[in-house]
């Protein structure tokens, strides 16, 4: 499913924006995901972010931007830095600045880099695309749990009480954002899940 998922988005974007070299930006790109470090940020990721992408296409502006964006949002990632959104945005343009016009670049950069804080935006293609990056909270128990042992995995070199300590501030965050989610479809069909699932997860109560 997910590989069908994925093939089919690329085929989309191919289409759109007749990239120059598009197979060695993909194949970039899946390199990028498989590296070692990852457990979460992974091809998964980005295949679960597509299917959401596709459930809300027909609401964006520029739905093509916004799925070239979900593509590269996570392409750097070091668990121990603190730039990877930028660095993202870095390659997204080093490797397309031929193909897109600057302003097509800029305008996507700039939610690439967004994915860092998830702020509210007045750019509703921008909320959807946080909101698309944040469905994982309102998942099913299963998958939320699969989730915290994979993030967890990619900061394994942390000791284990800090991470403990680190990631409940991180889920609090989130579970105090009222709402959590920016748009009207994630929160009719994501935001009740995603409180319970933070709910249970604060509480130690998700196994």
């Amino acid at each position: 499913m997910w590989n069908e998922i994925l093939h089919r988005s690329w085929l989309r974007l191919e289409q759109n924006y007749h990239f120059n070299d598009s197979q060695n930006v993909l194949n970039v790109l899946k390199q990028a995901y498989a590296e070692s470090q990852r457990a979460y940020h992974t091809l998964q990721h980005i295949s679960e972010c597509l299917f959401h992408f596709e459930q809300v296409q027909d609401l964006l502006g520029d739905a093509r931007a916004v799925e070239l964006a979900l593509w590269f949002h996570d392409a750097v990632y070091n668990p121990k830095a603190s730039d990877n959104e930028e660095c993202s945005a870095t390659l997204f343009q080093d490797l397309l600045k031929d193909d897109l016009s600057t302003a097509l670049l800029a305008k996507i950069s700039q939610w690439i880099i967004a994915t860092k804080q998830h702020l509210p935006s007045s750019d509703q293609d921008l909320n959807l695309l946080l909101d698309i990056d944040l469905a994982i909270l309102g998942a099913t128990s299963k998958r939320f749990i699969e989730y915290q042992q994979q993030i967890q995995c990619e900061y394994h070199w942390v000791d284990s009480e800090i991470y403990q300590h680190k990631h409940k501030q991180v889920l609090t965050h989130f579970f105090l954002q009222q709402p959590l989610y920016q748009t009207t479809f994630f929160q009719d069909h994501f935001e009740l899940q995603a409180k319970q699932n933070l709910t249970l997860a604060l509480a130690g109560n998700l196994k």
